[in-house]
C-alpha cells in the first residue's frame, strides 16, 4: 500500500532562538517497536500504514527525522517542591515539531528519552523502560476518562541500559500535546528580567490557546484568568477519579490545561485525602487532597511573570492579578461539587450538597472503601432499584451489598446512604435507568490501578513480557464500559501487591 511521508512543521522553533536549542536526537543502537498508537497516528494525520515496525521504530527513536522536523529542547525553569531553579529546560526530550489534526487543532510530537540536551545538567538524557510503559498507560487512561493529558503516540525500546539505581533496560516515548509549554517556561524569562521575551511567550500561547483574549484591552491579565479556569476544572476532574499528580511542580504546570509529565502519578485505591504515592515526595506537598493548593500556589507563580505585561506600574498589576489568583479556590469548589453530584446521580443543586459529599468521604476514609469501586456501585445500586429517586425514601431501605462490602462497618456507609435517598427523593423525577446511566459514565469501572501497571513493567523489564501491557492498556481504552472476563482489573489490589511509592524515573 502506497503511503504518503508524514510532516512536522516548526512551531515553538519559529520563536527567537534563546527560547531553546537546536539538536538532533542521540541515535540509539537497536531500535525496537513496543507500541504504537495507531489511531491517534491517523488522527493526526500521520499516514505510517506503508512503513515497517523497524522504520517505525527508527522514527520514534530519533535515529530518523521526519520530513519538516526541526528539533529543539525547551529552555524553563520551575519551582520543585517550593524552591526556584531558573534553569531546568528538556533535560532528555526534543521537540520535533508539531502537525494539524484531522480536527484542525495543532499537537505537537516530542521524545522522551531522547539522549542527552544543554538541559540536562548531570543526567543522561535516557529513559528507562518502565517509566516509559508508565507514562503510556496512564496518559492514555486519562484520555479514555475524558481528562485533559498529553497523549502516548509510540514506546520504542532502545536496546540499550540506562542507569539508575540498577541497571535497567531503555525506552523512548513519544508523546503528543497541544504544546509543551509551562508555567516554568515563563519563569525562564521572567527570572532574567527578560519582559520582551515574556510577552513573546505570552502572545505566542494566547494565538496558540487562549485567542477570545487577543483582542482585549487587557489580555494578559484575561490570559491568567483563563488559564485560572483551566487548572481549577483541570484539578477537580483529577479529584474525581482519584488521580495524584504527585510531582505539581511549576515546570510540570502546562499553560494549555492538560495534564502533563506522569512521573510518580498514581490512583488512590482506599479513600484517603492525605494519600501520597511519589517517593520524592517526602511531607506531602503534592498528596490527593492539596493538588487543589498546589495549583494556585504555581498560579501564583504564573501571575508574578505576567505583573510587568499587565500594568508596567507594580502597584496597579498585583491587585487585579491577586484577584484571579484568589478567585481559583472558588472556581475549584464550583467544578468539584459539579462533578461530584454528577457521580452521586443529582441533577438538581441543594445547599447542602456539599455536606452530603463529604459525609459520604468521611465514611469511606473511616472505612478503607475503595474510591472507585464505592461510586460505581452507587450507579448499579440506582440500576438495580435499591434506590427509587423521586418517590419517598425509605429509611430501612436495604443497601446494595457490593457497596457496603467496601466499608469495613457497613452501618456507616447505611447511615450515610439514608440521606442519600432522601437527598434523591427531591431530585428530579428520572427513571432509574436513565441516572443509573448518567452515573456510569462519570463513575468509571477501570482505572490504571497501580499493581497492575508493576506487573506490567516486571513483565517486561525482566522478561520482555508486554502482554499485560497491552491487556491493560486495552481495558483501560474503555474505562467505564464493564467488560466481561476482565474482572480481575477492577479489583483493588490484594495486600501483598500493595504499591505504595511510585518513582519519577529521572
Amino acid at each position: 500500500m502506497q503511503s504518503r511521508s508524514p510532516s512536522l512543521a516548526g512551531g515553538y522553533s519559529k520563536l527567537p532562538e534563546h527560547f531553546f536549542a537546536r539538536l538532533d536526537p542521540t541515535p540509539v543502537a537497536q531500535p525496537r517497536l513496543i507500541q504504537l498508537n495507531r489511531p491517534l497516528a491517523a488522527e493526526l494525520g500521520l499516514a505510517l500504514e506503508g512503513l515497517d515496525d523497524d522504520a517505525l521504530a527508527a522514527i520514534f527513536a530519533g535515529n530518523r527525522l521526519l520530513p519538516g522536523a526541526e528539533p529543539i529542547a525547551m529552555a524553563y525553569a520551575g519551582h520543585q517542591f517550593g524552591f526556584f531553579s531558573p534553569q531546568l529546560g528538556d533535560g532528555r526530550a526534543i521537540l520535533l515539531g508539531e502537525v494539524r489534526d484531522v480536527h484542525g487543532l495543532l499537537r505537537e510530537l516530542q521524545l522522551k528519552g531522547s539522549g542527552r540536551t544543554p538541559y540536562s545538567r548531570s543526567g543522561d538524557g535516557r529513559a528507562a523502560l518502565g517509566p516509559v510503559l508508565r507514562e503510556y498507560l496512564v496518559s492514555e487512561a486519562m484520555f479514555a476518562l475524558g481528562i485533559p493529558a498529553t497523549r502516548a503516540l509510540a514506546a520504542v525500546a532502545t536496546g540499550e541500559t540506562v542507569y539508575r539505581e540498577e541497571a535497567l533496560p531503555g525506552a523512548i516515548l513519544t508523546r503528543v500535546a497541544a504544546s509543551h509549554v509551562r508555567v516554568g517556561t515563563f519563569q525562564y524569562f521572567a527570572s532574567r528580567g527578560d519582559v520582551e521575551a515574556t510577552r513573546r511567550l505570552a502572545d505566542y500561547v494566547i494565538e496558540r490557546h487562549y485567542p477570545e483574549v487577543a483582542t482585549s484591552e487587557r489580555r494578559y491579565l484575561d490570559l491568567l484568568a483563563a488559564v485560572a479556569l483551566r487548572q481549577a476544572a483541570l484539578i477537580a476532574r483529577w479529584l474525581h477519579v482519584g488521580f495524584i499528580h504527585g510531582v505539581m511542580n511549576t515546570d510540570n504546570m502546562a499553560i494549555s490545561g492538560e495534564t502533563i509529565d506522569f512521573g510518580p502519578c498514581a490512583f488512590m485505591e482506599a479513600y484517603d485525602p492525605a494519600t501520597v504515592f511519589s517517593s520524592i515526595d517526602g511531607q506531602g506537598r503534592y498528596a490527593y487532597a492539596n493538588q487543589v493548593h498546589a495549583g494556585q500556589w504555581n498560579l501564583a507563580r504564573f501571575a508574578e511573570t505576567l505583573l510587568p505585561l499587565i500594568d508596567p506600574v507594580p502597584e496597579r498589576a498585583i491587585e487585579p492579578a491577586s484577584a484571579v489568583v484568589s478567585g481559583f479556590a472558588a472556581h475549584f469548589a464550583e467544578h468539584w461539587l459539579e462533578g461530584m453530584r454528577a457521580k452521586l446521580g443529582l441533577v438538581l443543586e441543594e445547599s447542602g450538597d456539599a455536606d452530603l459529599v463529604q459525609a459520604l468521604l468521611a465514611a469511606m476514609q473511616a472505612n478503607q472503601a475503595d474510591f472507585t469501586l464505592t461510586f460505581r456501585h452507587l450507579a448499579t445500586e440506582v440500576r438495580n432499584g435499591a434506590v427509587a429517586p423521586g418517590s419517598a425514601a425509605d429509611p430501612n431501605a436495604a443497601a446494595d451489598g457490593a457497596v457496603r462490602g467496601l466499608f469495613a462497618e457497613p452501618a456507616a456507609y447505611d447511615a450515610w446512604a439514608r440521606q442519600w435517598h432522601a437527598r434523591l427523593s427531591r431530585d428530579a423525577p428520572l427513571p432509574a435507568a436513565e441516572r443509573a446511566a448518567a452515573m456510569a459514565r462519570v463513575n468509571p469501572v477501570y482505572i490504571p490501578r497501580n499493581h497492575w501497571i508493576e506487573r506490567a513493567i516486571v513483565a517486561a523489564t525482566s522478561a520482555g513480557d508486554f502482554r499485560i501491557f497491552r491487556d491493560l492498556l486495552a481495558v483501560l481504552a474503555r474505562p467505564y464500559e464493564p467488560q466481561p472476563g476482565r474482572e480481575e482489573f477492577e479489583r483493588p489490589s490484594p495486600p501483598e501487591e500493595r504499591v505504595t511509592r511510585t518513582f519519577c524515573g529521572t
